[in-house]
């Protein structure tokens, strides 16, 4: 929307964010990594992953992709070899490093003329997350000998989305026939087109925060690096809300929204107004969000720890809509997302309000001449796009099944990355650029070789590619500078 202000400034500010998050990240990685023990005897049942403990969990799913207990997997790799028996619900051990570990199901526990669809799969243990490998056993013969290595099409190694005990039942991959590659090493269509399923809801939910962060850069011109924690807070309010306040789910929504909301408020109360009447050049605001963003990255660790936190108690429902399998909250997730989405675009074309911060966003001094209040315009939009980060971040904590207090600060960058492919400023450029960076994270797994702990960097990928070929984004307009 802010097609007045050069792209250089917007370039500038941008490399700025990406640069301080990869420092932030690999400041936090430094602070929490710790070498994980290497004996067998420090192996525990039902483990919940943090920044020195990798886990590992096998899935075992029945023909209706129920939990089916008392079938034995064996977890063995690097020197390490434990069975684990499956149960009602999700189960998990603790591996002693990280790296590849082959889950392999022992045929002696499978009830009789039953099998599953492959005797052993492959995972990537990482610090901080949990592998999944799942496993469908239904009437039928054995699998073959050889040849039946597989790796799930979904990574459970989603570190930053605070990936916990089984609570994406999903990510094990299972097509209708089990099979997730084909010959030449090149994954099936199957697991393409889960991949693809994945990779739209992940865009919808990236994009109820990446709104929010165009809308106040068109605004006011600040790349706030806050807002990934706004994200955070979402996640944490509502985990709150359901497991010690004891609210449904619906209302924990509402009263994450409110909450979250208010925070954007009482920002603009009582800082960024302030700074704004003081004419404060927009690159110390910027420095002033990187500020807050650390305080409160470290304020929210504090309060929960270092450990991931489930937000839904209850074991994940996989439901399977046109050969895509996904946890039924995933479903309603994505379908609140549109809602939402359709919401906000009716607001910004079709309301007085929305038309007015539109007309900020083009030219703030020319909307003041109409009559138009840019500060009351601006605090709307403070406390929308607030909100709406924490609606985001609640809702893929609930989809991912739960989160770390790093959920934020790993989502900021793709965030950066969506607002600059759509076009600065532009909120439904922001939309557009959320689902191409949602379906580049999510197929860059599909890659053979590639470790998906790098999908994230596929978002600076696009990030550089956009400034260098495109910079004015999707949707924004070619602005002439000098």
């Amino acid at each position: 929307m802010r097609a007045d202000r050069p792209f250089t400034s917007a370039a500038r500010r941008i490399l700025a964010a990406g640069g301080a998050v990869l420092a932030a990240m690999t400041a936090s990685a430094a602070m929490l990594a710790a070498p994980a023990a290497a004996s067998t005897a420090d192996v525990a049942t039902d483990c919940t992953p943090d920044g020195t403990t990798a886990c590992v969990s096998p899935i075992v799913l029945d023909a209706n992709n129920d939990p089916l207990p008392g079938i034995d997997v064996t977890v063995s790799g690097s020197a390490f070899e434990e069975t684990i028996t499956s149960t009602d619900g999700p189960v998990s051990i603790k591996v002693p490093e990280v790296g590849a570990y082959t889950l392999t199901v022992d045929l002696a526990t499978v009830p009789d003329g039953m099998a599953p669809n492959a005797q052993e799969r492959q995972v990537t243990a990482q610090l901080g997350s949990t592998a999944r490998g799942a496993f469908r056993i239904a009437p039928g013969s054995a699998p073959p000998a050889s040849g039946s290595t597989t790796e799930p099409s979904e990574s459970a190694t989603d570190a930053g989305e605070g990936a916990d005990t089984g609570e994406e039942a999903e990510a094990g991959g299972i097509g209708a026939d089990g099979s997730t590659e084909n010959l030449s090493g090149w994954p099936a269509f199957s697991q393409v087109w889960q991949q693809f399923g994945s990779g739209i809801r992940f865009g919808l939910l990236l994009a109820l925060a990446s709104v929010g962060l165009s809308l106040i850069y068109g605004t006011t011109g600040i790349s706030t690096f806050s807002h990934g924690e706004q994200v955070t807070l979402g996640a944490l309010l509502g985990f709150m809300s359901i497991n010690w306040w004891g609210l449904p789910v619906w209302a924990a929504v509402l009263v994450t929204i409110v909450i979250c909301a208010a925070t954007g408020w009482f920002q603009d109360v009582v800082l960024w107004g302030p700074l704004r009447k003081r004419g404060t050049p927009v690159m110390q605001l910027m420095i002033v969000t990187i500020g807050l963003s650390m305080a409160l990255q470290y304020l929210i660790q504090m309060f929960i720890g270092g450990q991931s936190r489930r937000v839904l108690p209850s074991n994940a429902r996989p439901v399977e809509i046109a050969g895509i399998t996904l946890s039924a909250a995933s479903w309603l997730s994505m379908l609140v997302a549109l809602a939402v989405i359709g919401v906000i675009a009716w607001f910004l074309t079709q309301t007085r309000i929305g038309r007015a911060t539109r007309a900020v966003s083009d030219n703030a001094a020319l909307a003041a001449a109409t009559g138009i209040n840019p500060d009351r315009i601006v605090r709307i939009v403070w406390t929308m796009s607030t909100g709406l980060a924490g609606l985001s971040g609640m809702l893929l904590a609930i989809s991912f099944g739960s989160f770390t207090w790093t959920l934020g600060m790993i989502l900021l960058l793709l965030m950066f990355a969506s607002v600059t492919l759509g076009g600065m400023g532009t909120a439904f450029g922001a939309l557009a650029g959320s689902m191409v960076i949602g379906l580049v994270v999510e197929m860059s797994t599909l890659i053979p070789g590639m470790p998906s702990s790098l999908r994230y960097a596929s978002g600076l990928l696009i990030l550089i590619l956009v400034l260098l070929i495109r910079p004015q984004g999707l949707l924004g307009r070619a602005v002439r500078v000098g």
